[in-house]
């Protein structure tokens, strides 16, 4: 059988040129920001290359091997070589490859999850420990840059960093599955930007490098056509500096998690909190850019007022439930004032559901996580309406669309698909309510949109192709959760709810062009 290596790396994003040293197993790659070399393994006898067969094409080599029935071999890329290129010994390669098989056989096992859906679980739990950098635990959006949210349109983002936004799902998700380690790394990553924040002004950023610093400087890679001509490409990301007050309701509730399972704070780490804390009392109540980083103005989104609720409710917690010294008085009459707000001002009486934002009508599916942080309960009748108004406006064929661009500008050209997360979302909204079969049908229907690794990219295409950075933590963690929580409910029960007024299931499988054109 003949196998055919293509090795062409472009450096700084194809800005550099590489200067080629070709060896006789293999090539060594220099440009002035980097180093890579690619080599061939070596079998007793002879080379699994011959010199002959590594040739130059114009930005890198081809290697060309033949290999008959019993023969092993293999390949490797490494990067920032020490020395010259060097051939690995067969015996060294198999060492690797099981030492490789061995951890990942021991890691998986540490998983509790013995629910119904073991498998496309533990796929998404080591997707997640891969999309992790292990010298500080941070967890990457994506792997990728530039992959589009409309194939040919303009919302192309890099995902490359690590969001504080991530912090309660991956703590959430890693400790429901028993993987306590990784989730103390996380959140030592997390205990890092506290304290650095509690240094300076009290302020945490959205996001930051994998080291933990917060220069994301973006610019746009005039050289690149894009993904299926989707361009402009960017490299960095402006949303850092976006205002997303959020942020900070997913960082306390990660903080309470973490607590809960007696994976205690510090007295200097609970000192850095109480001044994020006290920053937040001074800054709520003002306009954001929202959880979806939109770049059409800032507005009083209902998700941020509710996860300010949350990181005041989980900070309260925190502090009562050790005996830990804080200004309860004071948290405690903003949290109430902001519970009251978001009922006095979130809730539109006409739609009868809550909405994206205090001057709108229109409907946001980041609103699908009020009773997973119990902010309400899943039964109440003002939940309820809310449900039912997604139901009809923003569910197509079980998968859920964000919110609806056209309706509520976001600032940016064209549109995009269904949002994978808040599908399951959706899934864990309809089992918390009672509506478990549909949240099964549901669950059930969107996992067979994945690839054939069980991966999930951020967004779902009216096609039904993956489209976004992929693969996207986000789904991931959402995936895990739904999973965990909607097992729970099939195993325990819950009570069905009757449809409310004003459902129609005709609008099901819609998308919000269809409804809109809908006499």
């Amino acid at each position: 059988m003949r196998f055919r290596l293509l090795c062409e790396p472009r450096f700084n994003y194809g800005r550099d040129r590489a200067e080629i040293d070709v060896t006789p197993g293999g090539a060594l790659f220099r440009s002035p920001t980097m180093t890579m070399s690619v080599c061939a393994s070596r079998f007793p006898d002879k080379r699994l290359v011959r010199e002959e067969d590594v040739h130059r094409t114009d930005h890198g080599i081809e290697l060309v091997a033949d290999l008959a029935t019993g023969d092993v071999g293999g390949l490797m890329l490494e990067t920032a070589p020490t020395g010259p290129v060097r051939v690995i010994p067969p015996a060294e390669l198999t060492e690797l490859f099981e030492q490789t098989r061995d951890f990942w056989r021991s890691w998986i096992g540490q998983s509790r999850y013995r629910g119904r859906w073991r498998e496309i679980v533990e796929r998404s739990a080591m997707t997640l420990k891969l999309m992790t950098y292990a010298p500080t635990g941070a967890l990457v959006a994506a792997p990728t840059a530039g992959l589009p949210e409309q194939v040919g349109g303009e919302r192309n983002w890099d995902y490359r960093f690590t969001w504080v936004r991530d912090a309660s799902f991956s703590v959430y998700a890693l400790l429901g599955l028993g993987f306590t380690s990784e989730a103390q790394a996380f959140l030592r990553w997390l205990g890092d930007r506290v304290r650095n924040a509690s240094e300076d002004s009290g302020a945490l950023q959205i996001m930051y490098r994998i080291d933990g610093s917060p220069n994301l400087k973006e610019e746009v890679l005039d050289h690149f056509e894009g993904y299926k001509g989707s361009s402009p490409i960017r490299i960095g990301n402006a949303a850092a500096d976006q205002l997303q007050l959020d942020i900070y309701g997913e960082a306390l509730d990660s903080l309470y998690l973490a607590d809960s399972h007696d994976l205690r704070m510090s007295h200097k780490a609970w000192r850095n909190t109480i001044d994020v804390v006290e920053w937040l009392c001074d800054h709520w109540d003002q306009p954001d850019d929202g959880i979806w980083e939109t770049r059409g103005g800032r507005q009083d989104f209902v998700y941020g007022r509710l996860m300010t609720w949350v990181a005041f409710d989980r900070a309260i917690r925190l502090a009562q439930n050790r005996g830990r010294p804080a200004n309860i008085s004071r948290w405690t009459a903003i949290r109430d004032k902001v519970y009251d707000q978001i009922m006095d001002h979130g809730f539109n009486e006409s739609r009868q559901a809550f909405v994206q934002h205090y001057t709108t009508d229109v409907l946001d599916a980041s609103l699908l996580y009020m009773p997973l942080v119990e902010f309400i309960g899943p039964h109440d009748p003002m939940w309820q309406s809310t449900l039912h108004a997604i139901d009809n406006e923003l569910v197509s064929d079980s998968l859920v669309y964000r919110y609806d661009p056209l309706a509520s500008p976001d600032g940016l050209r064209g549109s995009e698909g269904t949002f994978t997360m808040c599908t399951f979302w959706y899934v864990d909204a309809l089992a918390r309510s009672g509506r478990l079969e549909e949240a099964r049908l549901t669950f059930e229907k969107v996992l067979t949109y994945c690839n054939h690794l069980g991966l999930y990219s951020e967004e779902i295409a009216p096609t039904g192709e993956q489209i976004g950075n992929f693969p996207q933590a986000f789904s991931h963690l959402a995936l895990i959760t739904a999973a965990m929580n909607l097992n729970y409910q099939l195993d325990h029960g819950s009570g069905y709810v009757e449809p409310v007024l004003g459902h129609d299931p005709a609008n099901r499988g819609r998308t919000p062009d269809q409804r809109r054109a809908q006499p």
